[in-house]
């Protein structure tokens, strides 16, 4: 059966709330908003944001100042006094104290496997390990310990370096290799005077300097040398404080240089970078001569074209060769 109050509910359907609402009163509002507390008290009729009745009594004081209010509120903070304790804190440790629990070790360990961690595993071969099922007492995958060949430090390089450089001045035919290889103490002018002496020496056909910190001012002079030299066939710059500058002055100078056949620019201090690479295997490409180039590189396009320059090279010296016996 319909309840009696929604008889005649029909008519109000058309009917515009929002023009009746704003067309009442101030003092109409509030009554209307008693009534409804008294129909619905929970205001489950009224839109979320309308349900909290506006209960503010005090006038605006003007507008916001969220500087103002900061300092009020750093204010009152301030002011406000603490609740005493009521139980003051004293330090003391009541209970026991906690004791965490051993564990227990495992009884065996992978030293193969630590040693590849490690980087030693080359050290480690397979009749070093052996297993404890076996006749031999012992645990699984344990190290056999192997007395182990002692490596001695090479001896100095015994290459008197002021007696070589007059050698190559004097153009001494005797003198056919140089090493100056690990010689830490030759000064930079002292190395660019044996780059020099050799612009007219006609006898030296192997230069090695390799780990005597050369730098860039060395390589150059050294560049200089071989658009000169029309001896020498090897060259040995390797472990040294060379950058991409003093090589690309190298890469140069071999560009017009047809006698050397052997260089070697590798495991120096900073890496040369992918400009200097380019230029390197630029360079393998227009030069003719050079069968073995000792250099590391880091990226693959300038890899794949110094090792197809290099084998042009090689094949180059093999026909000479063979057209030569005929």
């Amino acid at each position: 059966m319909a309840l009696s109050y929604k008889k005649d509910l029909g008519k109000y359907k058309d009917l515009d709330e929002d023009e009746i609402l704003n067309n009442l009163s101030a003092e109409e509002l509030k009554q209307l908003e008693s009534a409804l507390e008294e129909m619905d008290p929970e205001n489950a009729l009224l839109p979320a944001g309308l349900r909290q009745k506006d209960q503010t009594s005090k006038g605006a004081t003007g507008p916001f100042d969220r500087d103002r209010l900061l300092k009020y509120l750093e204010k009152e903070a301030m002011e406000y006094k603490d609740r005493d304790d009521i139980v003051p804190f004293t330090g003391e440790k009541k209970g026991k104290v906690f004791i965490p629990k051993e564990k227990p070790m495992e009884s065996h360990t992978e030293l193969c496997d630590l040693a590849a961690i490690l980087g030693v595993h080359t050290l480690v071969t397979s009749n070093q390990t052996y297993d404890g099922t076996g006749a031999k007492e012992g645990h699984n995958n344990v190290i056999k310990g192997e007395k182990m060949n002692p490596v001695f430090d090479e001896p100095p390089n015994p290459t008197n370096v002021d007696e070589t450089l007059q050698r190559i001045k004097s153009n001494d035919s005797s003198l056919k290799e140089v090493n100056l290889n690990n010689i830490k103490n030759i000064p930079i002018p002292t190395l660019k005077d044996f780059a020099k002496a050799m612009e007219k020496n006609t006898h030296v056909t192997k230069f090695s300097l390799a780990a005597t910190r050369s730098n860039d001012p060395v390589a150059v002079a050294f560049s200089d040398m071989l658009r000169e030299n029309k001896t020498l066939k090897s060259l040995n710059l390797e472990s040294n404080f060379i950058t991409g500058a003093g090589v690309q002055a190298l890469v140069d100078a071999l560009r017009d240089n047809d006698t050397l056949t052997e260089i070697k620019i590798d495991n120096q201090r900073q890496q040369l970078g992918t400009t200097a690479e380019m230029e390197i295997a630029k360079m393998l490409e227009d030069n003719s001569t050079i069968v073995k180039f000792g250099y590391h590189f880091t990226q693959q396009g300038p890899r794949s074209r110094a090792a197809a320059a290099i084998t042009k090279n090689n094949d180059l010296v093999r026909r000479r060769r063979l057209e030569k016996d005929l």
